[in-house]
């Protein structure tokens, strides 16, 4: 290896550890705010619900898509929502290009039947995906206030009364609350997909909100002000994350986002790994597509303290972060090498020590957003432990499919906005065997990520003649990451 290249190779790997620093420092600031949140909900405004002047208007909307094995589930769940019948509307948005339609509109019929105001929104073309079919709801909403359901969520019956009464602040543009998982302990995958956003669901959504800073609707379990949604610009589908995009559009206007950490709502997280695929590969292309479309908004934003700005470019960098640990992780093989090959370079694998830091940071991070829900104590403290690691492997095994999400969102290549299947699994004994929204087709990817896990097992191998076991640890659970998502990809089909 020549020394220009060993430069080169030094450089990128440096800048890509250094960027993935600086994020580890935005979320140890974010555990900073969330840990010196005071709850200020008690001292809100709020809307007198037992006066009948005071109850909005609201509209609940259920976009749906192919939803055959959660759609009864979820109009039998809405119907059972506690508000005044005269100050409720529910749009079933329905997209779905399957059988489901005919029982969608019999079920539908018979909650008419019972008084409450329900509608069946169709289409005649999918343009535009999920924002088309907000958007064309919108038009002829009855509500001044839009709550937002996917097919796999189960609000409370209560659920309304808990989060309309914010809008009493006309200043106020979104309520969000927080995911729950009816199957987080379905499976390793399941247990990894709820920890990754219950800390999103508090470090960064609290950490974010409570000083004031951007923070995103999550397409789901939120409501918005319909007034918001116009003067914002109103849904747009150029990008595969439309509720990060008009969230930005949104605050940059001045709107202010409410979280409530204390509201849950529950949801379906995907039991299988294709499944998890597709809404991976989504919310990052999408990451990416809105840093592309938003960035410089918030840079330039005259209205916007600097702080805020710099938690908004990391929150729009999120996804980004996937192809900075990408680099890292190639690079590193190359990186034992180089440092055993030129002496005199010694001094900058001092670097490394960035990437040791960082994860030192996100694991005290996650281990409060962990104990916050979970509860605390040195058995839950053990469990967090071999959750944690397990989250970081099979993270880095996502690694290469999530990068290459974000290079297609920066490029600004466009694609299909891909549902993640439902399965209306809640406990052990469900399966997802049969399930016919499943993808037929394995990953394209699984080649490469198998390619890698070898890749990173002969790193494990070359600290044995380097006699350098400094990266082992760190190839070890790439071996481990890899090898996980090349396995359960090959395994779980249908």
């Amino acid at each position: 290896m020549g020394l220009t290249i060993a430069y080169l190779i030094i450089v990128v790997y440096t800048i890509a550890l250094l960027l993935i620093f600086f994020y580890s420092l935005a979320q140890l600031n974010l555990l900073i705010n969330y840990l010196g949140n005071k709850k200020r909900n008690q001292e809100a405004p709020k809307y007198n619900l037992l006066d009948a002047k005071e109850i909005p208007y609201v509209t609940i909307q259920l976009p749906v898509y192919n939803e055959e094995y959660v759609m009864d589930r979820l109009l039998k769940n809405i119907a059972k929502i506690e508000y005044p019948a005269n100050k409720l509307e529910i749009q079933v948005l329905d997209d779905s290009t399957d059988d489901t339609v005919i029982d969608t509109a019999k079920h539908i019929e018979e909650l008419k039947a019972t008084g409450l105001d329900i509608s069946h929104i169709r289409r005649t073309n999918r343009q535009g995906f999920k924002a088309g079919a907000l958007k064309e709801g919108l038009e002829i909403a009855k509500g001044d206030f839009i709550a937002i359901f996917d097919a796999d969520f189960l609000p409370d019956a209560d659920w309304l009364k808990k989060t309309v009464v914010y809008f009493k602040d006309e200043e106020i543009g979104v309520v969000q609350t927080r995911w729950g998982h009816i199957n987080r302990d379905y499976s390793t995958l399941t247990k990894i997909q709820a920890f990754a956003l219950d800390a999103h669901f508090t470090l960064e959504q609290v950490g974010r909100n409570s000083k004031g800073h951007f923070i995103n609707f999550n397409g789901t379990a939120g409501i918005w002000r319909k007034e918001c949604i116009l003067d914002a610009g109103n849904w747009e589908g150029d990008t595969l994350t439309e509720d990060l995009d008009l969230s930005y559009r949104a605050q940059l206007k001045n709107w202010k986002f409410k979280y409530l950490e204390d509201v849950e709502t529950p949801a379906e997280l995907p039991v299988v790994i294709s499944a998890a695929r597709s809404q991976q590969f989504r919310w990052n292309k999408g990451g990416a597509e809105n840093f592309r479309k938003s960035v410089l908004s918030v840079i330039a934003a005259k209205n916007i303290p600097f702080k805020t700005k710099f938690h908004g470019v990391m929150h729009l960098l999120n996804s980004s972060m996937f192809l900075c640990v990408f680099i890292v992780a190639l690079l590193s093989i190359p990186m034992l090498y180089i440092k055993n090959s030129y002496g005199h370079l010694g001094w900058i694998f001092e670097v490394t020590s960035f990437f040791i830091v960082s994860t030192i940071i996100l694991f005290v991070c996650y281990w409060f957003t962990y104990k916050s829900i979970q509860g605390s104590g040195f058995d839950k403290f053990i469990d967090y432990i071999k959750l944690f690691f397990t989250f970081f492997s099979v993270a880095l095994g996502f690694s290469l499919h999530n990068s290459l999400a974000v290079l297609e969102g920066h490029r600004g290549k466009r694609s299909e906005f891909v549902r993640t299947p439902k399965f209306n699994i809640n406990s052990l004994k469900d399966s997802w065997k049969g399930n016919k929204y499943l993808a037929k087709k394995l990953s394209p990817n699984m080649i490469l990520e198998a390619a890698l896990m070898l890749y990173f097992l002969f790193g494990m191998y070359s600290a044995i003649p380097l006699n350098d076991y400094g990266l082992f640890p760190f190839h070890f659970m790439l071996f481990l990451g890899f090898g996980y998502v090349f396995f359960k990809s090959l395994t779980a089909k249908a």
